[in-house]
């Protein structure tokens, strides 16, 4: 065979014989969608906001932790008693029946962080968050432990001896031991916490306090021992949503770019300007200390915490440069732009944003105070008996059955005495006399009866009454008269 008809036959046998082509390097790369986290090793600062940071870590963890144990009326000061159903917070006695007082407490709290938000940006999340303040003491417990940030990145670094082995052990102790004891303490507010380290330390604690107090413990080892920054920014939604309460006029963190631009070393001796540099000298610092691992340099960013670290350690540089204080400090974006004074920032905070937050919390605020302070010391529910409507007794009388719940809200017995209005002839079955303990709720049975004569002139239908819960005079008692709403049924 040859010609055109040989060259077609052996084109296949050729293009089997023919090696692929290499595919290129851009086929052959994997583009991975997971970033492996990069460890932070934060710095340690001192300042004037580092200062008023550990103030606050202080007084949180001196309400948090000493609240349980400090006694109040032969109890505990705050309690939450769960299988009781009474909730103690000193002198308050609250009930399920009170739970609006938490939804007032919780609209205040929301309102506040608007407010505080929109004034200076984020001041929860730098000075009282939770997470951030076990952050500060996880990290303290470190940096006694492995030192400050070159010396944990040489252990880390460093092959496994016993120096290394030691410290990482004693860090880990310390973490545990304060995640443990912070979960007993969570729990002590739901369970008298006395009792609760006597059966801890005797090992017989019940399950639920057990996997409370080991649930509690390990999410606040994992979340600042570990996770740190991460439950910052990506797992709390205060991140994603802070924007919509900033504006132009907020009070945020910010470095002076035209002050500090362009950045470089230089010796402290020379004069920068004429070298054609701002005053940053480019050191790395405020990096070094950024517990959320960003540069301020670069603008506003939703990372930035608000932990004013970078302020600090960037003064302590002007300082030594012999430069002034406030190349990164707080300040608007307006301000920024328009080279405005610190005073003239600050009047800018009384805009309509702020007046309507800080109107909205006067009133929200004032209005829960004034409840709790004028909340009545009994309450009184009254449920009617399904079983009989109505039904007629000895004597022709006609008889509804009611059930009383009688809670007093003190943590002194009350003398209480029970009587019915509405009706001409209206009386109970038998005297309604009794004493309800302290801190206590009582189910009373009320049988009220109408003459037939009396149930004749009313007429058949469903007829409003009350009844008049009085409490009188005596044992440093004021007196006090409740009334609560009810009907009378007189069957056809």
């Amino acid at each position: 065979m040859s010609g055109p008809a040989a060259a077609a036959a052996t084109a296949p046998a050729a293009a089997e014989a023919r090696p692929a082509p290499e595919p290129d390097d851009a086929a052959q790369a994997v583009v991975s969608l997971y970033a492996r986290q990069k460890k932070i090793y934060p710095r340690a600062v001192s300042g004037w906001f580092a200062r008023w940071r550990w103030a606050l870590v202080w007084a949180t963890q001196l309400v948090f932790y000493g609240l349980p144990w400090l006694p109040w009326n032969g109890r505990q000061a705050v309690l939450f008693d769960l299988a009781a159903r009474r909730f103690y917070i000193f002198d308050l006695v609250l009930y399920p029946q009170d739970f609006i007082y938490l939804t007032g407490l919780l609209v205040v709290s929301a309102y506040a962080l608007f407010l505080f938000t929109a004034v200076a940006g984020r001041l929860w999340c730098g000075y009282a968050c939770p997470q951030t303040v076990y952050t500060e003491i996880f990290l303290a417990i470190e940096r006694w432990f492995e030192g400050d940030r070159m010396a944990r990145m040489r252990l880390d670094a460093g092959p496994w001896r016993f120096d290394r082995l030691w410290r990482k052990a004693g860090k880990q102790a310390g973490w545990i031991a304060i995640g443990l004891w912070t979960g007993l303490t969570f729990v002590g507010y739901f369970s008298p916490i006395r009792t609760l380290l006597a059966e801890a330390a005797g090992l017989a604690l019940g399950p639920w306090e057990t996997f409370w107090i080991l649930f509690y413990g390990f999410a606040t080892y994992g979340n600042a021992g570990y996770m740190r920054e991460q439950v910052c920014k990506y797992m709390c939604p205060y991140a994603r949503f802070q924007s919509a309460m900033f504006d132009h006029d907020t009070l945020i963190i910010s470095y002076d770019a035209a002050r500090g631009d362009p950045r470089g070393t230089r010796s402290r001796r020379l004069d920068a300007r004429s070298q054609g540099l701002g005053d940053c000298i480019d050191c790395g610092l405020c990096v070094q200390v950024c517990p959320t691992g960003i540069d301020i340099r670069d603008g506003l960013q939703y990372d930035c915490i608000g932990c004013t670290a970078c302020i600090d350690v960037c003064n302590g540089v002007m300082d030594k440069m012999r430069y002034p204080r406030g190349l990164i400090r707080y300040a608007t974006q307006n301000g920024l732009a328009r080279r405005l004074t610190r005073t003239q920032m600050l009047r800018s905070v009384a805009r309509p944003r702020v007046l309507v937050y800080t109107a909205i919390l006067a009133v929200i605020g004032t209005a829960l105070v004034a409840s709790l302070a004028l909340r009545s010391p009994l309450r009184v529910d009254v449920v009617r008996d399904r079983a009989a409507l109505a039904r007629w007794v000895e004597g022709g009388q006609l008889e509804n059955v009611y059930r009383l719940q009688l809670m007093n809200a003190t943590e002194r017995p009350q003398r209480l005495r029970i009587a019915a209005q509405g009706l001409p002839g209206l009386h109970l079955a038998r005297a309604a006399e009794l004493r309800v303990g302290p801190a206590q709720a009582q189910w009373v049975t009320v049988e009220l009866r109408l003459p037939a004569d009396a149930a004749q002139a009313a007429g058949a239908g469903v007829h409003p009454i009350h009844f008049e819960i009085e409490r009188p005079a005596g044992d440093g008692d004021v007196p006090l008269r409740l009334q609560e709403k009810s009907t009378f049924v007189v069957p056809q």
